[in-house]
């Protein structure tokens, strides 16, 4: 294709990296890495393996989503023991970008140096680190968990879902016609800046509530690696009080936001609270107790249908199978599920170009030529082509702008209303600044 590298997915010597795993197993004093199982068809019996890598923060003082790297490598178990990918070994690297700037262009590097044919189900914050040497390398990034914006407007990017986005639109559209006045206490990053704009923008197109009709919500600033937030659940509080909402979009520092909130003196004000899956997860609210903890009502966003519904069960079967004891994979992760369905785009679209070798320009050439992916329900169809992409301001690589409103009833996250809700217009009014 015009403007990308073709490059060549055959084997070639691995120098061990310990920023580096590779799926399957190294032979002893060997430099490349053995297959996983049989892989009929192609020259000699085999089509050439298909290398990929998914990176991730782990052990970081903020985000963390190890989830997301151990869910591909049983992906890859899964599909290898069942003779790969229309008989393509798939190889699976994972690299740690530790949450900063330095470690997302460390890991784009790598996946570079390692000729990888796509970055897959991957989560960074950091899009300018990771996306430039990504772009320079051609080097398609397939399903990153939408929490930057270049994610939405680079030219190798291929979204999933809506990412951090959407999720602030609906939101916003949710608990327009729920609360009155709003909070939201989101990080005091880049990333966060961008936020409330979004939120305001679900919250004009909603229905209105109470006296807070049409309010912009209250944009709280707090540390997103801090030990406590009195100080800015106190405000938050206040700001809302009175058949308000407080929304806080923290990533893992959420739930200490939370546990500082609710030390709060009760003022005998009602107040809701509210959240984005990926910050408020089914694990968070059984931790902090379930139908009689503090989430019991929350409202929280999410870009797929709730965890136990029978759509997921597919991943659930290859947790089970695959994942032997990690108890990282969590299936109920918005991360592990963006894992999930960016792999099962993989997946869909190598089976569509049907070619003994898969370079990093052939398999983007067949995402811009419209391969199409059926998530089975977890995603509308997902299609990449020029006239796929909704062109949001902003936002222009979006394919798919639908999300979920749940609650949590019972101790449980489920859905508020059925199907999903397409946020397509909230987010062309928040990205044209109105």
């Amino acid at each position: 294709m015009t403007g990308r590298q073709q490059r060549s997915s055959s084997p070639r010597p691995f120098r061990r990296n310990p920023a580096v795993r590779v799926l399957c197993t190294v032979t002893a004093g060997a430099s490349v890495v053995t297959g996983c199982g049989v892989f009929p068809g192609g020259p000699g019996g085999s089509r050439e393996p298909v290398t990929v890598m998914t990176w991730a923060p782990e052990g970081t003082a903020a985000t963390n989503m190890p989830g997301m790297p151990a869910m591909a490598k049983a992906y890859a178990r899964q599909v290898n023991a069942a003779g790969g990918i229309d008989g393509h070994e798939l190889r699976v690297l994972t690299c740690n970008e530790r949450n900063t700037s330095a470690g997302a262009a460390d890991c784009a590097r790598l996946a570079a140096e390692k000729d990888v044919t796509a970055v897959v189900g991957s989560y960074s914050q950091h899009g300018d680190a990771f996306l430039a040497p990504l772009e320079a390398a051609g080097i398609p990034y397939l399903g990153g968990y939408g929490i930057a914006e270049r994610e939405f407007s680079s030219f190798v990017s291929y979204p999933v879902n809506g990412g951090q986005a959407a999720l602030l639109a609906g939101n916003g559209m949710q608990l327009a016609g729920e609360c009155g006045r709003v909070s939201i206490v989101r990080p005091d990053t880049i990333t966060g800046d961008a936020m409330p704009e979004l939120l305001n923008s679900g919250l004009s197109k909603g229905k209105g509530k109470g006296d807070g009709k049409g309010e912009k919500a209250t944009d709280i600033r707090a540390a997103e690696d801090a030990t406590d937030y009195t100080g800015s659940a106190e405000r938050a509080r206040e700001n809302a009080a009175g058949d308000g909402c407080v929304t806080a979009v923290l990533g893992d520092r959420t739930e200490t936001f939370f546990d500082s909130y609710r030390r709060l003196p009760d003022t005998g004000r009602p107040v809701r609270i509210s959240s984005v899956l990926g910050s408020v997860g089914q694990p968070l609210v059984d931790r902090t107790g379930g139908s009689q903890g503090l989430f019991e009502g929350a409202y929280v966003t999410g870009w797929y249908p709730q965890a136990n519904d029978p759509a997921w069960q597919p991943m659930r079967e290859v947790i089970r199978t695959h994942a032997f004891d990690d108890d990282s994979i969590d299936p109920a992760d918005p991360g592990v599920q963006t894992t999930w369905i960016a792999y099962t785009a993989l997946q869909s679209v190598i089976e569509s170009i049907d070619r003994d070798t898969i370079s990093s320009g052939t398999f983007s050439h067949a995402l811009d030529k419209g391969a199409k992916v059926d998530t089975g329900g977890l995603t509308p169809t997902l299609r990449w082509r020029y006239e796929d992409m909704l062109g949001f301001p902003g936002f222009p690589r979006i394919v798919n702008s639908e999300v979920t409103f749940q609650v949590v009833r019972h101790g449980q996250l489920v859905a508020l209303r059925n199907g999903f809700v397409d946020v397509r217009g909230t987010l062309s009014d928040a990205g044209s600044g109105v």
